[in-house]
């Protein structure tokens, strides 16, 4: 079992050249890219956020990456979701930015749904995951990915993009989590989307690179800067601000998990 263990967690030559610049780092080694090479993250969406999410975990060499999304590609994403071109429109999102990263990675496992992510599949697709990523475009998926993910003690980055605007977190372990920080009574209007509100194209990108960026980090580093933190990135000024929330006693997520657990 030992054996089998080593066999899967060891680099090929080939995989050492493709993350050779990640592996001359003085903070990043080759047991920090083994790390990445046995981790299991899933992606709800496929959208601006997902799309660029997605590719750059590949390109640094996250072993299984999951993506669901129900969605068709329209004309109106491909001024933001990079994997898409015209030659993909009508076809399911998840499907195309699947075989978009196995062009990119061949040593990576990439699997896909083209369903959403509801209360018929999430606690099998989330208690799998050593992190889930969100980067979907409505309130009540990300409730729910927030409540299973807190269920099942996962990790989960949330983030969202909006015009000039985004916004980054982590939930992990006990921390505050979703909810905590947005009840559901005072954030449920679907009608914060791009569909509505519109969003500049390198908006979900930044967002996008910097929730990449961190789950290299918690993966292959175990770090965790936001947990229970927001990152708020304003796209007009260029400013960064990161804010410290604190755990609502209230929360009817947080409420559930400790009755599981």
């Amino acid at each position: 079992m030992s054996d089998l263990l080593n066999s899967e967690l060891e680099l090929s030559d080939s995989e050492m050249h493709l993350y050779s610049r990640q592996i001359l780092l003085d903070d990043w080694d080759i047991d920090a890219q083994e790390r990445l090479k046995l981790a299991n993250v899933l992606i709800v969406g496929a959208g601006g956020i997902g799309c660029t999410s997605a590719e750059l975990l590949a390109r640094a060499g996250v072993g299984k990456i999951t993506i669901i999304d129900a969605d068709t590609i329209e004309v109106s994403n491909l001024q933001r979701q990079i994997a898409f071109t015209p030659n993909d429109l009508g076809q399911y999102k998840a499907e195309v930015l699947a075989k978009h990263l196995r062009q990119i990675n061949p040593y990576i496992q990439i699997e896909y749904l083209t369903r959403r992510l509801d209360s018929s599949n999430a606690d099998t697709l989330v208690q799998q995951q050593d992190l889930v990523l969100d980067g979907c475009d409505n309130f009540t998926t990300r409730y729910l990915v927030n409540a299973v993910c807190k269920k099942y003690a996962v990790p989960l980055l949330s983030a969202s993009a909006i015009g000039f605007q985004g916004q980054l977190f982590m939930v992990e372990g006990e921390s505050a989590c979703y909810e905590c920080l947005f009840p559901k009574e005072q954030h449920s209007d679907e009608g914060l989307r791009c569909t509505e509100s519109g969003v500049l194209a390198t908006t979900p990108v930044v967002i996008a690179s910097l929730q990449a960026h961190h789950t290299l980090l918690f993966l292959g580093l175990n770090l965790s800067p936001l947990k229970s933190k927001l990152l708020l990135w304003d796209g007009l000024s260029l400013k960064q601000r990161i804010l410290h929330f604190e755990k609502d006693t209230n929360c009817p997520s947080c409420q559930a998990s400790l009755s599981v657990n």
